[in-house]
């Protein structure tokens, strides 16, 4: 009798051993061993539930054991809004943590190709960040929102380069704004405020004219080119006549320029007034700010495009060496049209 009950004493301490191993094997593998295979990229939105959260990290394919996710999602309340990314390294219970946490993954919010106006930079935004488009556009083009970062509408686009900005997904309009003021005052170095002034240009200066050779040209290799020419006008009294400017007082709505839009009654109609306008007329890239910082030097007054349509400019130092590239370029437009009939 004896002997049976030491048997089932063992057994029962058998039993208990199992159990705590296996107890004490599911929290060492919930909370230290990797429980997934790739990188998982979740954005939790304001609707997105725990329970929603949970099943795309099981739809995933991902997870090496479900139970483990299964049991820490069990014990979560709630999850913060954020984009997060979960890597091979990480256990069921640092990513529980990580969604009740709010331990973000940065995302890259990108400024590229052509920003003519506020609305077209909240919309990159809107597209790019959690915060509504419209939301930003209301900041961007309000003169008191401005106002903390020492300017108004006018002089938006020379508080922003664009580029790649990595920032939190949820980051408020105004995170964003100070985002770019940061990085504006890290790009104009001493020596850029330096070669800005031998220009005879503030950075806000620098800024506007960059912008006007952003929509005089994509061409990189030629934008230091016209930045001498503007240059150029600008130093000789002459009004700088720039057809962008133009555009930009009709909304770039305009398919072509005409005589009749250079009545426009504007501050932004270099054709009517002299000197730089109010402010740029659009977000000039890098390429464009150091064309300005750093032009060629020649004596070229005028250009026109280049009749083979490539995308190119003649130059020209006299106004007769322009009107023959003007005529040029004239009669090869002419000609193309004549054989699209």
């Amino acid at each position: 009798m004896k002997k049976q009950t030491r048997i089932l004493f063992l057994l029962g301490l058998l039993l208990v051993l199992i159990y705590a191993g296996m107890m004490g094997y599911q929290v060492w593998f919930d909370r230290k061993a990797s429980n997934f295979t790739d990188e998982i990229e979740i954005y939790v939105y304001p609707t997105t539930s725990l329970k929603d959260v949970r099943d795309s990290l099981l739809l995933s394919g991902s997870v090496r054991n479900e139970r483990s996710l299964r049991r820490v999602f069990q014990d979560m309340k709630h999850v913060e809004v954020g984009h997060y990314r979960i890597d091979s390294t990480c256990s069921s219970m640092y990513v529980s943590r990580m969604f009740q946490k709010g331990w973000q993954t940065p995302v890259n919010l990108t400024l590229s190709g052509s920003i003519r106006r506020p609305s077209d930079l909240a919309r990159r935004i809107g597209r790019q960040m959690l915060v509504d488009s419209a939301e930003v556009a209301s900041f961007l083009t309000c003169d008191d929102s401005l106002k903390a970062y020492g300017v108004d509408r006018a002089q938006l686009f020379t508080v922003i380069i664009p580029d790649t900005y990595q920032m939190l997904w949820t980051s408020s309009v105004r995170e964003i704004m100070d985002r770019f003021v940061k990085e504006r005052d890290a790009w104009w170095t001493p020596e850029r405020q330096a070669a800005a002034r031998a220009q005879g240009l503030t950075p806000q200066q620098a800024s506007t004219l960059a912008s006007i050779v952003d929509g005089e040209t994509r061409y990189v290799p030629e934008q230091p080119t016209i930045a001498g020419v503007y240059l150029n006008r600008l130093r000789s009294g002459m009004r700088l006549q720039a057809d962008p400017t133009v555009a930009y007082c009709f909304d770039y709505r305009l398919n072509r320029i005409l005589k009749s839009h250079l009545l426009v009654d504007s501050p932004y109609n270099t054709y009517k007034h002299a000197g730089l306008p109010p402010g740029p007329i659009s977000c000039p890239p890098k390429s464009c700010l150091e064309s300005v910082l750093h032009p060629v030097s020649h004596n070229y007054i005028f250009f026109c495009a280049d009749p083979a349509f490539n995308g190119t400019h003649r130059f020209a130092a006299t106004y007769s060496e322009h009107l023959a590239n003007a005529r040029s370029f004239q009669n090869a437009l002419n000609e193309r049209q004549r054989g699209r009939k």
